[in-house]
């Protein structure tokens, strides 16, 4: 293993909500953003989290990775999901994306055992 995303994901929650104390408008914006994006509609809200994961992965942004691996597990996402899509975000980023896919998957297994399912179950 090569990071704790469990724990990334709660320590960054709390740096997070230090930033929503501290710009109030602008998070208050930001999450609004984000539910509507993220709401079903044409795409289903996994398959969403599915892209939001690929998309973390190709601008390697850790902190993208944990989030969108954890809501891709309450989502319902499977493990063979999440390899094709890391074969999506590997097509896009290349090289560096290949190791952000490896952490994406370990984050996606981390948040599966926390949850108690099994990786590759739906």
């Amino acid at each position: 293993m090569n990071k704790d995303w469990p724990e990334m994901a709660a320590q960054l929650t709390g740096a997070i909500k230090e930033v929503r104390l501290g710009s109030p408008e602008v998070t208050k914006a930001f999450s609004a953003m984000a539910r509507a994006a993220t709401e079903a509609g044409t795409l289903d809200s996994k398959t969403k989290e599915l892209i939001a994961l690929a998309i973390s992965v190709a601008i390697r942004c850790d902190g993208c990775v944990a989030f969108h691996s954890q809501a891709a597990v309450k989502r319902g996402a499977t493990r063979e999901e999440i390899m094709e899509v890391m074969g999506m975000a590997l097509y896009m980023g290349a090289g560096p994306s290949l190791m952000y896919a490896a952490q994406a998957v370990e984050a996606f297994d981390q948040f599966a055992a926390q949850a108690g399912t099994e990786p590759g179950s739906a």
